[in-house]
């Protein structure tokens, strides 16, 4: 088989991005090499049937991979081979996901595989949005019916100006960290984190990168003409019309009924117990050959839930619980529930619910890993767990599935605007978000949560923030926004937007829409909404907690850092680390140091504190002329004895040991005795000497007689 290379490169933000196709995989049903600068990744795409004739949903499997030797690396650990993903690599998988699933045409439910791999990383040109292009543009050329082209990029803002798609060494100067993806036509998926960005501010970086997306997305669908293979449509499984008419004749009066009970629980018995009866009338006992698809049928059921949720939200402005549509669930938070904790909360919304838990410690607790860029050293993490029983179903356990990495990381980057810069609050800082119910945004009830939690711990945070999610119900020129979605209405509307902040402006934001035709307007009017409802939150979890503890927990480690010169550091640790173990196995403290002479130092009581100080300031201070010490005498020889003193040894003279002749220097003093010095001379080699006579009361003159 004869395979073409065919390329096409696009200018975005001052760099080419160029994609190549017809040189490497050539076998998958669309591969493509994607470059910018010297980063090199290949996007695949292959389909294959549906994986049984029930399957009534896209199974869509998306894998992105980082390839240590990319940038030269290999992995730190004992099993050197790329294995289970790492935290970024299944974020990023979820980057790719969330804007390409709604783009695949409905009926469609073939099993799809997206395979990203980094192969070459130049340490400078981020992969993460190359490699929601490199998936887009592999599907684009296969016959896997995508509807239309994705792109995607990122923006930072510097000195008040935009970039797209910076480089590595600028986003760690930029107050923005966005990456954006859609159509030529419209955004399908934001996440990002900023530093207190103002509304118009996110609009206008929105904006600013749509017009990068754009251009690629042009340059796609016209590739996709010249090489893209005709899109197999054979497979698409529609819901009969007729199927849909008849179920709502049958159901929808009492589904309307079941979807204006406000308790969840009783909700979904009610729909649950309508979708029972629909299954006895259609498919009866002894029925060989049902007129329709099981599929099919829960499909249109679900369609009529759809339909009627959304007809009472735009045509009454009422929602399943009562509420109208900027109206918040009720709010409940006790603090200090769990005694032996460093820092706890219980956040409740609505039936959303989350027991927050801080804990702080020294260095040691950090979290610790590798990525392309190095190693990772996190003072600050956020870990979410969502058990099975929070929605009262019986689930697998074990480690956390992708959503909820995805919902932790959400939760953290959104707080880590508030964290007390190391110098001003030397912990390490760690949150759980235990969710214990929920019925919609988890996530941003775990930055309330995380944010009262370590409030409670005495965490001096630079400002309280809150978040929240919102909704849409979009029909033609009709829309509707909601606050503080419920789970039916993520489920059933067209967005979910969630944004954390407070009054003067947002640190994270989050929105993933399932249809084209959202504008600035509606995305505004949201942003506006938001506002209204983030800050109603954030008064309520102010009038029970309004300002940080003063004082730490009993339980919660005490930390103080000391500065000592970077060349005092090996002095500290001593050969093989004997000296730094010697000071923790004799003061129990926590001793860690990095490579600026920071010590942190870690205990749980103040004299434990104060002796690990002594030792640390005794070894590394400098030893001054004309100052008194006090030191342990290490060794005894015939003209005086050795007295150690700030780690060093300094020569007491047997001449100075007393104002009389001494005739042994052992008559004075004794081998590991303390004896207290005064230093009188230092030379130009370091070696001190010492006088324990200069200390002495002179003697008295005889008396005359």
């Amino acid at each position: 088989m004869e395979f073409k290379q065919k390329s096409i490169t696009v200018s975005i933000g001052g760099r080419e991005i160029t994609f190549e196709t017809g040189k490497i995989a050539r076998q998958a049903g669309g591969s493509v090499l994607v470059r910018c600068g010297e980063t090199i990744l290949l996007g695949t795409a292959c389909s294959a049937p549906p994986p049984s004739e029930d399957t009534d949903f896209l199974p869509l499997r998306v894998d992105y991979q980082e390839k240590f030797s990319s940038a030269g690396k290999t992995l730190g650990g004992f099993i050197k081979r790329e294995g289970r993903p790492s935290e970024k690599e299944i974020l990023t998988c979820r980057l790719i996901d969330r804007p390409i699933r709604p783009m695949f045409p409905e009926g469609y439910h073939n099993e799809v595989q997206l395979l990203a791999y980094v192969y070459s990383y130049d340490g400078m040109h981020s992969p993460d949005p190359l490699a929601i292009c490199a998936a887009s543009a592999a599907l684009v050329i296969s016959d896997i019916p995508l509807l239309k082209p994705i792109a995607a990029v990122r923006v930072g803002l510097i000195d008040n100006n935009f970039i797209v798609n910076p480089t590595v060494e600028e986003q760690k100067r930029s107050r923005l960290d966005l990456i954006l993806a859609g159509t030529e036509d419209a955004i399908l998926m934001i996440e990002g984190f900023a530093d207190f960005l103002t509304e118009e501010q996110i609009l206008e970086a929105v904006e600013e990168g749509h017009q990068a997306i754009r251009k690629i997305c042009v340059a796609l669908g016209d590739w996709q003409k010249e090489i893209g293979k005709p899109k197999d449509l054979s497979h698409l499984r529609l819901i009969p019309e007729e199927l849909t008419k008849e179920v709502h004749t049958m159901t929808s009066a009492r589904v309307e009924q079941a979807l204006r009970l406000k308790e969840k629980e009783f909700r979904e018995e009610g729909i649950q117990a309508i979708r029972d009866e629909l299954n006895a009338v259609l498919f009866p006992e002894g029925d060989t050959a049902p007129k329709y698809k099981k599929n099919d049928v829960k499909a249109a059921f679900k369609k009529v839930q759809s339909d009627i949720l959304r007809k009472m939200i735009l045509d009454e402005n009422k929602r399943s619980d009562g509420r109208t549509s900027d109206q918040i669930r009720a709010i409940d938070i006790e603090m200090s529930l769990l005694p032996r904790t460093h820092g706890s909360a219980l956040f409740t919304r609505g039936e959303t619910q989350s027991l927050a838990v801080c804990t702080l410690g020294g260095e040691t607790m950090a979290q610790r890993g590798e990525n392309l860029d190095g190693e990772l050293n996190t003072r600050f993490y956020l870990q979410y767990s969502f058990p099975p029983f929070s929605v009262g179903e019986v689930g697998r356990m074990g480690t956390p599935g992708r959503r909820e990495i995805g919902h932790g990381k959400l939760a953290e980057r959104s707080l880590a605007m508030i964290i007390p810069m190391m110098e001003h609050f030397p912990y390490v800082i760690r949150l759980e978000s235990n969710i214990t119910e929920s019925n919609g945004s988890s996530s941003m009830a775990s930055v309330c949560g995380g944010c009262l939690a370590m409030m409670d711990a005495g965490v001096p945070i630079k400002r309280p923030i809150a978040g929240i999610a919102m909704g849409l119900i979009l029909e033609e020129q009709k829309y509707a926004i909601l606050s503080d979605i419920l789970g039916v209405e993520d489920a059933l509307g067209d967005m979910d937007f969630k944004i954390a902040g407070d009054a003067h402006g947002i640190t994270a934001f989050q929105l993933d829409i399932k249809i084209e035709g959202i504008n600035k307007n509606i995305m505004q009017a949201a942003l506006a909404q938001a506002k209204q409802g983030r800050l109603h939150i954030l008064n309520k979890m102010l009038e029970v907690c309004p300002k940080t503890k003063e004082t730490l927990s009993t339980y919660a480690p005490r930390i103080e850092t000391v500065m000592i010169k970077p060349s005092k550091i090996g002095i500290v640790i001593g050969p093989g680390g004997k000296q730094i173990r010697a000071i923790i196995e004799e003061t129990g403290a926590q001793i860690d140091i990095d490579d600026s002479g920071r010590v942190s130092i870690a205990a749980t009581s103040g004299k434990s504190m104060e002796r690990a100080k002594e030792i640390i300031h005794n070894l590394t201070a400098d030893v001054e002329l004309n100052k008194v010490y006090t030191g342990k005498v290490v060794s005894i020889v015939d003209f005086g004895c050795f007295v150690e003193i700030m780690g060093k040894e300094g020569l007491c003279h047997i001449s100075e040991l007393a104002h009389s002749r001494v005739a042994r220097v052992s008559d004075v003093v004794k081998e590991g005795q303390m004896l207290e010095v005064k230093v009188i001379e230092i030379n130009n080699r370091g070696q001190i000497r010492l006088s324990h006579k200069a200390l002495l009361p002179a003697p008295q003159p005889a008396p005359q007689r």
